[in-house]
Parts: structure tokens; sequence; C-alpha cells
């Protein structure tokens, strides 16, 4: 829902996500999809569904000009705004959200993670799918996201990782 929103997308979405292609409504389609993730999840009894939140930012990383601070601000008030609404639906099932910290994504390290994470204020819906596999691709050792953002509970109605 955050990503910059262009004709790639259509190969990828069913035509109900799609559309006509105007981007907000793609990305309004989504959210409500995500929202029916979180509801059919309850009703299979998974308490976790795992994803992408995608990023308004990251494209605008390794340009130049360089990307200002306000650029990267901004990136994180639309992914709040965003998914602020969708979390909420998350925790009003009992299901909470793993993003996968990946390249192209909100989070993409522990930084970017801590970042996402005060974004939302700690959402207790909100974590973190924990694969390791790109973040060794990225040169950062896995073991230190465990340790930055330690599990406290299995259980749907506990707060997910928070700033140390």
């Amino acid at each position: 829902m955050c990503d910059p929103i262009d004709v790639r997308h259509k190969s990828i979405l069913p035509d109900r996500i799609w559309g006509n292609g105007d981007p907000e409504g793609v990305r309004q389609r989504a959210a409500e999809e995500v929202k029916n993730t979180a509801r059919a999840a309850k009703l299979f009894g998974v308490d976790t569904v795992n994803g992408f939140t995608g990023s308004s930012s990251w494209a605008k990383l390794y340009f130049f000009p360089p990307t200002s601070d306000a650029d990267i601000d901004t990136g994180y008030k639309d992914f709040a705004d965003r998914w602020l609404p969708i979390l909420d639906v998350f925790q009003a099932e009992g299901v909470r959200f793993g993003l996968e910290v990946h390249p192209t994504e909100i989070a993409y390290d522990i930084y970017t993670f801590e970042r996402a994470l005060a974004a939302v204020n700690g959402h207790p819906a909100f974590g973190i799918n924990f694969d390791p596999s790109h973040l060794v691709h990225q040169f950062i050792d896995p073991t230190e996201l465990i340790y930055a953002f330690p599990i406290a509970s299995s259980t749907p109605t506990s707060r997910m990782p928070r700033l140390p």
C-alpha cells in the first residue's frame, strides 16, 4: 500500500485490487484486502499474518540529488497513516501483522524497523516476521535483530517487540 503504484503492479495484483489502476484506488482496495485477511485469519485460528507494507521513500534512497530527511519523514508518516487503521483491525481480531524486514520495505534493517515501530506508536498488532535470508544479503547479522527485538510472548494479546 505504501509503494508508488504504477503499471508494473497490474501484473501482480488481481483485477479486483487493480481496478482501473488509479494508484490511490489500488491502495484503498489493497488496504481492505489486508483487513479482510486479518478477519479470515481469525476465522481460521491463525494469530499472525506475515507480509509487506511497501514504502513511498525506498525508491528515493539511491538517487541524486539526495533525498532529504523531510522526504524520509514523509514516508514514515505515509506508512503510519495507511497502516494504523489496518493494524487496528488486526488488533480487534486478535491477530498480529509480522512485517518481513526486507529491502524495498519501510523497514529493511534494525534502525528502520525501530523507526517504523515508532511511527505506529508501538502498535501491539505490529511486529517482525523474522526471515534472516534478506538480512544476510545486506551483510546484517540476523542475530542482532533478535537481540534488538526479543519476542515477549506468542499470544496475540501481548505487546509486540518494542523500542528498547
